[in-house]
């Protein structure tokens, strides 16, 4: 039973997660897919029951593959957790203490780009530009996910801009957005030595807010988010495995 209430849950985030990717309100899928938008409402909450010819007419409106909502999940689902935020969020510190937690590793997609590029991430960007990183990025993250058994996947920062890509990760792992204030951030990159933020820039913390504004809605099409201000490395584990 337990079981069958986590997936409905997972399935009811899928629906309302690609709901939102097509720009549609409940109202609006309601009426496209001729079911009432209180059934809707339960059913993006993990509340409804539906029979499969049912979620089939939605996945049709919704233009989403049948075989692609269901990718994942259901009891024997690997325990794969991937984490998103802005550079500075924590992703690494979390992950690795969340990956003992699961009995996994601790995977960070950027070197395994690298591994793939032969190449430093500054140079591959340098050589061959946003739109190679992207391809490796794909490829690297289809490399990962055919890996058995539990893991944690540290994610770069911009990955959620990467449309394709970021729903592949959604379908394949419980995903969390690790948030921070552009404030707390940059604090932390800063202590970390990284000088990067800072070099060039008349105003790096406005900068920051501007591109963590424009990132936002796409880390909220996360799982769960857990704010980390004030939290340490063992408090964020406990928020995101509880």
């Amino acid at each position: 039973m337990q079981h069958n209430a986590q997936l409905l849950l997972d399935l009811g985030e899928r629906l309302r997660q690609r709901r939102r990717e097509r720009g549609l309100t409940q109202a609006d899928l309601a009426r496209l897919a001729h079911v009432s938008p209180r059934f809707l409402v339960q059913l993006e909450g993990g509340t409804a029951n539906i029979s499969v010819q049912r979620l089939a007419e939605l996945c049709e409106v919704l233009e989403l593959p049948l075989a692609a909502l269901f990718e994942g999940l259901g009891p024997g689902r690997p325990q794969r957790v991937a984490l998103v935020g802005m550079r500075g969020a924590g992703k690494s510190s979390v992950g690795e203490r969340l990956a003992q937690r699961l009995g996994g590793p601790l995977v960070e997609l950027d070197q395994r780009i690298e591994s793939l590029a032969g190449v430093p991430l500054a140079e591959l960007f340098a050589l061959w530009g946003e739109e190679r990183y992207r391809q490796l990025e794909a490829q690297a993250l289809d490399e990962v996910l055919t890996e058995p058994g539990p893991m944690v996947l540290a994610t770069g920062g911009s990955l959620v801009t990467a449309e394709p890509t970021w729903r592949r990760v959604r379908q394949s792992a419980r995903t969390v957005w690790l948030r921070a204030s552009p404030e707390r951030l940059l604090e932390r990159v800063r202590a970390q030595g990284d000088l990067r933020p800072m070099r060039g820039r008349a105003d790096p913390l406005g900068e920051l807010r501007e591109l963590l504004a424009r990132r936002a809605p796409l880390y909220a099409l996360a799982e769960r988010v857990v704010d980390t201000d004030g939290l340490g490395v063992e408090g964020v584990v406990e928020a995101v495995a509880g």
